[in-house]
């Protein structure tokens, strides 16, 4: 599969995510031990276990959701490594609220090929979409 159809896969994926379903998503990430995921919930981990652990703990939390719109900012793609940086749009029911509630991701996400397929080996999401002052990233 070449690289543009695994984004569009994976893009798909996020909209299992946004229900509640983590397996999509998994089945996109790599299975070596060097996967890593930073994600808005929790601290980076790294490990095929660990990720996995994580998405399934992050997808718990969403429910009747759905990605809106991707912008791709931009990419740097090489013959075996693929770097994207992009503002995602989501809207979900979040931590068991009876409300969709909209909101945005910042996210970087490194494909590697593995073998004849693109794996996703690390993705770090987190909702930093303005600009933020100092003291605000320094919690003063």
């Amino acid at each position: 599969m070449q690289l543009d159809e695994v984004i569009d896969q994976f893009h798909q994926a996020l909209n299992d995510f946004a229900r509640g379903d983590p397996e999509p998503v998994k089945a996109m990430f790599s299975h070596s031990g060097d996967v890593s995921l930073a994600n808005p919930w929790g601290p980076p981990v790294v490990g095929r276990e660990r990720v996995s652990g994580a998405l399934e703990s992050a997808a718990a939390r969403f429910k009747d959701g759905r990605v809106t719109a991707i912008d791709a900012l931009t990419k740097h793609v090489t013959t075996d490594l693929a770097c994207f940086l992009d503002m995602e749009h989501w809207q979900a029911k979040v931590g068991g609220g009876d409300e969709a509630s909209p909101f945005d991701l910042r996210v970087t996400s490194i494909y590697r090929l593995e073998g004849n397929r693109w794996a996703l080996v690390h993705r770090h999401a987190d909702p930093i979409t303005t600009p933020k002052a100092p003291d605000a990233v320094l919690g003063h």
